[in-house]
């Protein structure tokens, strides 16, 4: 029985599983967005949002607490320079899933994971603009 037990098996050893959620992480802080399963959606969600939390903190150990899952320098530091501040005024929720609907290969459900950031700069361009008008 699993009781008390956190967090999904994602059918791999728990080296293998910390090695995926780490490249999801990353790759996901690289590219803005990515598309994976749900259930790897689901990780990595409580993942990327504990590492801009890490990131809006901004003190060395969170540096180095990040550095322990992202392995890139340059992508860390974008992170703490860019990536976080703009989180500054939202108490969590950085990220959302997007259903996609189903894999043709073995019908698992898709998400695509977002940065939040995207939408709201996006949004309120077009907010300013119906303002202005």
């Amino acid at each position: 029985m699993r009781h008390a037990k956190q967090g999904r098996k994602l059918g791999r050893t728990a080296s293998h599983k910390k090695a995926t959620l780490s490249n999801l992480v990353t790759s996901l802080f690289l590219h803005g967005s990515i598309q994976t399963s749900r259930a790897k959606a689901k990780e990595l969600r409580s993942l990327a949002e504990r590492m801009i939390t890490f990131a809006k903190r901004g003190d060395l150990h969170a540096r180095r607490q990040v550095l322990r899952r992202i392995r890139n320098k340059r992508l860390v530091s974008r992170l703490f320079e860019e990536i976080g501040p703009s989180f500054a005024d939202r108490n969590g929720g950085y990220t959302r899933l997007l259903k996609l609907g189903t894999r043709r290969g073995d019908n698992s459900e898709v998400c695509l994971v977002k940065l939040v950031t995207e939408d709201l700069a996006s949004s309120e361009e077009t907010d300013e603009e119906g303002e202005r008008a």
